[in-house]
């Protein structure tokens, strides 16, 4: 791995960082706004239910949770680098 050492390549990456992190952030949104509210019409009474949760809830808030902690990791160990953010002449 090639070592992250001028402003602009640390200014590069921030800017990597950041964007990666507002697309997961954004695929969470949607995820959980369109499991949540696009799963919840109808009577309650006509629900599909997962271990006592209505599927809406299960998918948004569990299975969403669970999948992004995972996208999170696999991101973080893909898009994210270590690196000292103090220049490196003082």
């Amino acid at each position: 791995m090639k070592e992250i050492r001028s402003n602009e390549e640390k200014n590069k990456q921030i800017i990597k960082e950041t964007k990666v992190s507002l697309l997961l952030y954004l695929l969470y949104f949607l995820w959980w706004y369109f499991t949540g509210y696009g799963l919840s019409k109808g009577n309650p009474e006509n629900y599909t239910y997962i271990l006592g949760l209505p599927l809406w809830f299960f998918l948004s808030s569990i299975v969403g949770y669970v999948l992004f902690v995972i996208a999170i990791i696999v991101v973080t160990r893909l898009f994210f680098k270590n690196f000292n953010l103090e220049d490196e002449e003082l």
